[in-house]
C-alpha cells in the first residue's frame, strides 16, 4: 500500500493522521471546509497533531473547533 500524499489525496473525516502527515494545503483546505474560515494552524495544534497518538482529519477537526470554542470562554 503507497503512504498517504497529504498533498493530493482525497481527505475526509475518517482519514488517518499518519506518521508522514504534513500541514499542506490540501489539509487545510480540507480543515477550512470543517472548521469555517476562521480556521488557522497555530504551534499548539500543529504539536497535538503530530503527537503520535491515533487520531483522523475528524478528530482534528473536532479538537480545533474545541480549542476555539475553549478560548471564547476564557
Amino acid at each position: 500500500m503507497k503512504p498517504f500524499d497529504w498533498h493530493a489525496d482525497p481527505i475526509s473525516r475518517a482519514t488517518a493522521i499518519t506518521k508522514s502527515y504534513r500541514n499542506t494545503q490540501n489539509v487545510r483546505r480540507f480543515l477550512t471546509r470543517e472548521c469555517g474560515e476562521a480556521f488557522r494552524f497555530d504551534r499548539p495544534f500543529m504539536a497535538w497533531l503530530k503527537d503520535g497518538a491515533d487520531k483522523t482529519m475528524g478528530d482534528a477537526a473536532d479538537e480545533w473547533l474545541r480549542r476555539q470554542a475553549e478560548k471564547r470562554k476564557a
